[in-house]
């Protein structure tokens, strides 16, 4: 018997000490960091999840399980209950100055956002989504003025020929915009489906289920729960602009691609007449060389005298 359960014995330590680790840090609401690192195993069973909900993918989510919110935005893995916000490997995010210098500021209610009276985890949700909407805005910033500067460059007309290096630059440009153009859709669908569904909201109102008198009425007349809604509302029109504002891009491709090929067709026009007009020409100067090859054949006619 002691042979038989060794093996076991053994490979559970194994799995045990191969279990994933997480580098956690944690803000509560009123805006203190604490720093910790913790086995998934560990985590999921204290905060009353399953192993595959902690099982982040590389696509956006925003779910609940137990009166938990468990949002992926990107790289982002965070983990949202009534009292306190779990931030999953924070260190390979580079959003050490987000983190540490706007996050606790915003959850403890002392940013500028709007939520400030409302429970925990409506700071934490808008604190996540205005930082996705930024990062997603900077990269709008970063991408149109280097796509405007190439196509200015490109569809000059006093130009015979399209640089090379500026079509790379156009083809890179035009990439991440698609990229851009993608994650878009991604967020606006994710929030989207959250709005079709009047008991997702209400299950992201997590206050509700913890202390039910939060959710009575707000100061505006507004139920929590419409308040979430309209925090949704808010962050699905911003990335509806900035969609709008890609798509513009997009068709100012499109448009500067037509006009380069016109460009091209018309210079290719004009070489084409110009080889046109050479061989007439070359063809004339041919006429004239036929009085010649005529009179210096070898044969005997009365012209010769």
């Amino acid at each position: 018997k002691f042979y038989q359960h060794a093996p076991a014995e053994a490979s559970q330590a194994t799995l045990a000490s191969v279990s994933p680790v997480f580098a956690v840090m944690k803000l509560d609401k009123d805006g203190n960091t604490a720093f910790f690192e913790k086995k998934k195993t560990e985590l999921y069973q204290e905060l009353g999840l399953q192993a595959r909900d902690l099982r982040f993918q590389h696509l956006m989510s925003i779910a609940t399980r137990n009166n938990r919110i468990i949002m992926r935005m990107e790289f982002l893995k965070a983990v949202i209950t009534p009292e306190f916000l779990l931030i999953l490997d924070y260190r390979n995010l580079n959003l050490e100055h987000w983190l540490f210098s706007e996050l606790a500021s915003q959850l403890s209610g002392e940013g500028q956002l709007v939520t400030y009276s409302l429970p925990f985890e409506f700071r934490a949700i808008e604190a996540i989504l205005q930082h996705r909407i930024s990062k997603l805005q900077g990269r709008l910033n970063t991408l149109q003025p280097q796509i405007l500067e190439t196509l200015e460059a490109l569809v000059d007309p006093k130009l015979l020929s399209v640089d090379r290096s500026k079509l790379h630059i156009l083809l890179q440009n035009g990439k991440s915009l698609s990229e851009l153009e993608t994650d878009l859709k991604v967020f606006k669908e994710t929030i989207l489906e959250i709005l079709d569904e009047e008991e997702l909201i209400e299950e992201l109102c997590l206050s509700k289920w913890t202390d039910p008198q939060v959710f009575e009425e707000s100061t505006s007349g507004i139920d929590h729960a419409e308040e979430m809604e309209l925090l949704l509302e808010n962050y699905y029109r911003q990335a509806e602009d900035l969609a709008n504002e890609a798509r513009e891009l997009r068709v100012l491709i499109d448009d500067s691609e037509s006009i380069i090929f016109i460009n091209l067709d018309s210079h290719r026009n004009v070489m084409m007449r110009l080889n046109l007009q050479l061989t007439m020409g070359t063809f004339s100067l041919s006429l004239f060389g036929l009085i010649g090859v005529a009179f210096g054949m070898n044969l005997e006619s009365s012209l010769e005298e």
